[in-house]
């Protein structure tokens, strides 16, 4: 025999052989790292998360029951203690007031939750097929923050439709505006969340860290009630609070399409401050972006140290 067929025969005879025979090895060319196969990893675990988020509706549904409570339950009880009550011209009712703080609380519950899938991965073993594949970790990390963003704000974005029902007008650009800085919050949130996931062994250790970590942030936060006029001890950890700078551009977005009498407004959207200076929505978003970038770079640095 002569031509292929003769070397595929010589092939079946190695194989099939006896102890002599020389063994074949078939050869696996893992393709090299580039930009492009980066992107494309990225894409491929956003995607994963958008697929999760889609098929979990207790998870959809869950997540939405403590920012509603919040919105309608307290809102309504306690709007008859606002000043100016809502007989008063150019009164602001508290589901007004507390409504950009739940569309912060919903991206932030949410947040978390989806970076605490990572520790669910690591426990049945899909983390570690993710970091053996042939893409850079920050790939992984990246991904998973963007995914995790996007299914938040996906999240938050319910909270809007409630909007009407706080008071706050359906505004085509004032809508973009949230979507906006919730995106912005939850990325940070969600980088927050795995840097943290990357190091915690199991889930209950992760949501009791998540637990003690998140209440104080949300209450620190104002959003549950003006920043003005606080103790001293109390403003400083309030503007020690990343959270802080995620609630107030909200805030200040809603109150630019309110019409409120300028008491009112100095009363309940005071901004925040630092000795006495008046910091600049553009700069709170600003700090929000770096952050958010700072702590995937934390996470990064997790991944790679991780088994």
């Amino acid at each position: 025999m002569s031509g292929p067929s003769a070397e595929s025969a010589e092939k079946a005879a190695m194989v099939e052989g006896g102890a002599g025979a020389v063994p074949v090895v078939t050869r696996v060319v893992v393709p090299p790292r580039s930009l492009r196969h980066d992107l494309r990893a990225v894409r491929i675990v956003l995607h994963r998360e958008l697929i999760r988020f889609s098929q979990d509706r207790i998870r959809m549904v869950s997540n939405l029951v403590q920012p509603v409570l919040w919105l309608l339950v307290l809102g309504t009880g306690l709007s008859n203690l606002m000043n100016g009550g809502a007989g008063s011209a150019g009164a602001v009712n508290l589901r007004t007031f507390i409504f950009p703080g739940v569309c912060a609380m919903s991206v932030m519950f949410t947040a978390m939750f989806s970076a605490g899938s990572i520790v669910w991965d690591r426990e049945f073993g899909f983390l570690r097929e993710m970091l053996v594949a042939p893409v850079s970790r920050s790939a992984i990390v990246v991904g998973k923050c963007l995914g995790g963003a996007l299914v938040a704000t996906a999240q938050g974005s319910v909270i809007l439709a409630l909007a009407g029902l706080a008071g706050v007008p359906y505004d085509p650009l004032l809508l973009l505006q949230l979507l906006g800085l919730m995106f912005v919050g939850a990325l940070a949130l969600t980088g927050f969340g795995v840097m943290l996931a990357a190091r915690v062994p199991s889930m209950q250790a992760f949501f009791g860290i998540i637990q003690m970590a998140l209440m104080p942030m949300m209450f620190l936060s104002g959003a549950l009630y003006p920043l003005g006029g606080l103790p001293a001890w109390l403003s400083v950890l309030t503007r020690l609070n990343p959270l802080t700078y995620a609630v107030d551009p909200l805030r200040q977005a809603v109150f630019a399409h309110l019409r409120v009498s300028p008491d009112l407004e100095r009363t309940f959207n005071p901004g925040v401050t630092w000795n006495g200076w008046q910091v600049p929505v553009g700069l709170e978003i600003l700090l929000v972006l770096v952050l958010g970038v700072a702590l995937m770079g934390v996470a990064v640095l997790e991944f790679r140290r991780a088994d």
